[in-house]
């Protein structure tokens, strides 16, 4: 029988690391890539040296930022690394610099207005996806402050996962007359994640640091947060926990072990599946009965098996 997970918050610090979610705040510099990299060997070093059998060969960012970029790159530990796919379904929040070319408009605010909608973008040369002109939607663009000597404009941009800030930056710059080009770039949110709670690089090899070499592992309970976090946003099914064992094996959810779902829960959403204990099972696509009234069948079908 294949054990399952315990409550989130009554998981040991290695359970922890092995199912578990960094907000990190990224620093100039290093990539994603490398970043994610880091954190990955530096777990499991530590795990390695307190004996602990568990090992994670697998660390993974959630959205990639440039080098020169900073702010928030969630980074799933483990088998928390299944749980990439979210990120692809909320929303990025960013603070930027427009350098401008020329003399700032008068009307810059009302012009920057205009982009609050879905817009047209290609991908620039230098990316990991095929340059096929796709839209994107901006859903907030406001002008926090304008620097008028310095050709400067400071914006904060609530947009669609995978907008291009760089080339939006361009065609504001287009649009305003001047030209223009991104400056300094900060994530401040990927949903759910955002600013208010990040951690350096420096704060989490200090909080293995005091596992491994004073025993206390408070500091990591404080960085690390259960991969369930990941998910709050994501409409939820708590299921029996035999019919968990079953998804473990592979099975899909079976509309007799569905227990609970959630409000406003629509054909073909994607789903996290719970047991009783609060432990997430597993990603899926609901495909059952949103009344509870079906007593066979499949409710979820199976996308990631988290256990």
């Amino acid at each position: 029988m294949t054990v399952l997970r315990g409550p989130p918050d009554d998981r040991s610090p290695a359970d922890l690391l092995s199912f578990g979610v960094v907000n990190l705040d990224k620093p100039p510099g290093p990539s994603s890539h490398q970043l994610s990299g880091w954190l990955r060997d530096a777990v499991d070093d530590t795990l390695a040296d307190r004996g602990v059998d568990t090992r994670i060969d697998r660390a993974a960012h959630a959205g990639t930022l440039d080098p020169k970029v900073t702010g928030c790159l969630p980074i799933m530990l483990g088998d928390a690394t299944r749980l990439a796919q979210v990120f692809l379904e909320g929303l990025k929040e960013y603070v930027a610099v427009l350098e401008c070319h020329g003399s700032i408009p008068a009307d810059a605010e009302s012009v920057i207005d205009e982009f609050e909608a879905p817009l047209y973008q290609k991908p620039p040369r230098k990316s990991a996806v095929s340059r096929r002109l796709r839209v994107r939607e901006i859903y907030d663009l406001d002008l926090l402050e304008r620097n008028d000597e310095d050709r400067q404009l400071l914006v904060r941009i609530r947009c669609e996962s995978g907008t291009y800030v760089r080339k939006l930056c361009h065609d504001l710059g287009l649009a305003l007359g001047t030209g223009a080009h991104m400056g300094h770039l900060r994530r401040t949110a990927t949903t759910p994640f955002d600013d208010r709670d990040l951690h350096s690089p420096y704060e989490f090899l200090d909080a293995l640091a005091f596992w491994l070499e004073d025993d206390d592992p408070d500091p990591l309970f404080d960085i690390v947060e259960p991969a369930e976090r990941i998910l709050e946003d994501l409409p939820r099914i708590l299921i029996a926990e035999n019919a968990a064992q079953e998804v473990a094996n592979g099975a899909p959810v079976y509309e007799p072990g569905v227990l609970e779902v959630s409000d406003h829960l629509e054909y073909g959403d994607l789903v996290a599946c719970y047991t009783p204990n609060e432990a997430a099972i597993c990603l899926g696509e609901f495909v059952g009965d949103r009344d509870g009234e079906a007593s066979e069948g499949v409710a979820v079908s199976l996308e990631r098996v988290l256990v």
